[in-house]
């Protein structure tokens, strides 16, 4: 089977990258419409022109090769997506017979991490309002809620969220999604130089993150915007 993963910048996206590449039936890409949404927006990217030379940027055939089988074989293709890159003419639709679900994070804490990576940061770099779009898209496609998961509930017990999810998707639990190899990937993005710093030094999940949120007032705004998103969202999350 095929796991679409939607997820924003900041929301442990590659932490959960790690953890269903350490499952020996898995095989993982790493934001595939990333060098599509480059080329289409022009966004001021770390690293753009190196993105876009390594990646297919034709949204239709991305699409085409998600929708397809997994490479080598692989029972299971898990893809990290950015919902944010989603601006071309594809969405959640356009990827038949994938399963999707949805990784979110308290927007507050997004736009904490993310402003430090970027000079600034706007609503739709969250791309919380594109996921409650393909939630609700999917939802209907189904008759009932997609999984949802929650970057804080999955670092707060990682062994019964990741079984939770593993259920939900319809895949067998894993013990080694726990755990991982320190270091960058083959399947990793080229931009993992300049992202990937955390995760590379990483053996598996971290620790809850408690501390107080102190944003600036552009900061707070932006994530006041995206919050109700957020928990239209949460509401469906599982929990442990």
């Amino acid at each position: 089977m095929s796991i679409a993963m939607w997820s924003g910048p900041r929301n442990l996206s590659t932490a959960m990258m790690r953890s269903f590449g350490s499952r020996a039936d898995t095989f993982v890409s790493d934001e595939p419409f990333y060098g599509a949404y480059l080329k289409a927006t022009g966004d001021p990217q770390p690293m753009a022109d190196r993105v876009i030379a390594s990646m297919d940027c034709d949204w239709g055939s991305v699409a085409r090769t998600l929708a397809g089988p997994a490479p080598g074989g692989a029972p299971i293709w898990y893809q990290k997506h950015m919902a944010h890159h989603m601006v071309g003419p594809v969405a959640n639709d356009d990827l038949p017979g994938l399963s999707h679900a949805f990784l979110i994070r308290d927007p507050a804490r997004v736009v904490a991490s993310y402003a430090a990576k970027r000079v600034a940061v706007r609503p739709d770099h969250l791309g919380v309002e594109r996921q409650v779009e393909y939630f609700e898209r999917e939802a209907d496609r189904l008759g009932h809620a997609p999984p949802v998961v929650d970057s804080a509930d999955i670092l707060g017990d990682p062994p019964a969220m990741l079984e939770r999810l593993c259920v939900a998707l319809g895949i067998p639990w894993d013990r080694a999604m726990l755990s991982w190899q320190p270091g960058i990937r083959d399947t990793d993005g080229v931009w993992a130089s300049h992202w990937y710093d955390t995760v590379a030094a990483s053996t598996g999940f971290g620790s809850p993150d408690d501390r107080p949120v102190e944003l600036d007032d552009e900061a707070r705004r932006v994530a006041d915007a995206c919050r109700p998103f957020y928990e239209r969202l949460a509401e469906h999350r599982i929990i442990a």
